[in-house]
């Protein structure tokens, strides 16, 4: 099983890399966002791989972090959605975007990917919704072989909802409850929002549900 590229871009298309590692080439599948941190032609570079193998077919699917790679694996045991599904969702959404609409409940942001339609959202929300909160607080950003950084938010934005979900929890709230809340307050206030300003928000949000 491979878990992992390390090599020369040799060259890419709309949804695919050819990776050159030692001299064999690797056809890869990936999201818009990890196709786009890539170097150019003939640079080093590295990606997580999840690798899917069928009766008629191996299939190399790759990410710039694990923390994207996760979030296949989630989306992809979602029934009715297959890879290329998979992809499209998180070519259209950062990963912590996701997240946060999972933990939210919030099907319209999820259904912008192309492919998914209101049912499938439905199901990804619903079925997901208690599984992503332990991604939720693994690093945004990604530096890549080529020294080019991705990122999806800062380490800061992190903490902060970290330490909002930690103050909710510490008040009773089950994590998840607590995650889904935080997620659903920042939409009105703002990424920039402050613990002291989300946690009573929150805590609204929590009582009306």
């Amino acid at each position: 099983m491979i878990a992992k590229l390390k090599g020369l871009v040799d060259s890419a298309g709309e949804d695919w890399v050819i990776m050159d590692v030692a001299g064999v080439g690797y056809m890869v599948s990936g999201s818009s966002r990890t196709l786009a941190a890539l170097p150019r032609a003939g640079e080093a570079t590295a990606l997580h791989i999840e690798t899917i193998v069928r009766e008629d077919a191996i299939s190399l699917f790759g990410f710039a972090d694990i923390q994207e790679r996760d979030l296949f694996r989630l989306l992809t045991s979602v029934q009715g959605v297959g890879a290329k599904v998979a992809l499209a969702i998180l070519s259209a959404l950062p990963p912590t975007e996701l997240q946060n609409a999972i933990a939210a409940q919030d099907k319209t942001a999820v259904s912008r990917a192309k492919g998914v339609g209101p049912k499938v959202a439905t199901r990804i929300v619903t079925e997901l919704k208690d599984k992503v909160t332990g991604l939720v607080f693994q690093p945004k950003g990604v530096q890549m072989e080529s020294g080019a950084s991705q990122s999806g938010g800062t380490e800061t934005d992190n903490r902060v909802i970290a330490d909002a979900v930690s103050a909710l929890s510490n008040l009773g709230y089950k994590p998840v409850d607590a995650h889904g809340a935080v997620a659903r307050v920042l939409g009105s206030l703002g990424e920039d929002a402050d613990v002291a300003t989300i946690v009573p928000a929150a805590l609204k949000e929590l009582s009306s549900v």
